[in-house]
């Protein structure tokens, strides 16, 4: 089985389109946890009515907590999670029907990775993220949070709840610092609905030629602390 972790913060009109991706997924062998990082715009009532519709209503698990970011909620998702594998969604996001089905046939058929990533698109922008490279990953964040995860290999890791950004790219760098492996699926198997709390995107050229834009600098400076604290610099 697969536990979905749902942190969300005020994202309740997109997390209908998420869970209702979920009710497409070609399996069902799943259970979804949502965790309300102190939303103020009522994502109990989309949850209620997802509820009430779905299949498996004895896997679904929804819990509230006071705004900590959606690395808390995620930890603390995982720690109520019950399931062989762990997928960690973003409520601004849309799954493929293949998407939970392709990750979880690609870990049984891998048996030494850790975790399956994929492509995927950002609006209308496509991501190829491409395979696996432990010198690329030291230099670029390229996976993305959502991706298959092993809970046995999971378990000893969590998201750092002091990060502001880049808590994804930290994760899979102490895992695969920790001699976790990890697969690509040459396919793109979600799409993240722009405009929410956690995703955000700039062309490759502004961070080249652009280092004065806000997002920028934002960017650069918290690239900075995440190399600083796995010593690549």
């Amino acid at each position: 089985m697969i536990s979905v972790i749902i942190p969300i913060y005020n994202q309740a009109s997109k997390l209908e389109k998420t869970l209702e991706s979920l009710e497409k997924q070609t399996t069902q062998n799943f259970e979804v946890i949502l965790v309300n990082d102190g939303s103020n715009d009522q994502p109990d009532k989309v949850f209620a009515n997802f509820s009430k519709r779905s299949k498996a209503k004895g896997n679904l698990l929804y819990f509230k907590q006071e705004n900590k970011g959606a690395p808390a909620a995620r930890n603390f998702g995982f720690k109520k999670s019950s399931a062989e594998f762990i997928f960690f969604c973003d409520a601004d996001a849309i799954l493929k029907p293949q998407a939970l089905q392709t990750l979880k046939d690609t870990l049984e058929f891998n048996t030494n990775a850790s975790f399956a990533y994929c492509d995927f698109k950002w609006g209308r922008k496509t991501f190829k993220t491409g395979k696996f490279s432990v010198s690329r990953l030291k230099k670029e964040p390229y996976i993305h949070t959502m991706s298959l995860i092993r809970s046995r290999d999971f378990s000893g890791f969590s998201f750092d709840e002091k990060l502001k950004k880049f808590q994804d790219w930290d994760l899979w760098l102490s895992m695969s610092s920790a001699g976790k492996f990890c697969v690509y699926v040459e396919e793109i198997l979600f799409t993240v609905i722009p405009g929410g709390h956690i995703s955000a995107w700039l062309p490759s050229f502004a961070y080249k030629y652009l280092p004065w834009l806000p997002l920028v600098k934002k960017y650069n400076k918290a690239k900075e602390i995440i190399l600083e604290k796995h010593d690549l610099v």
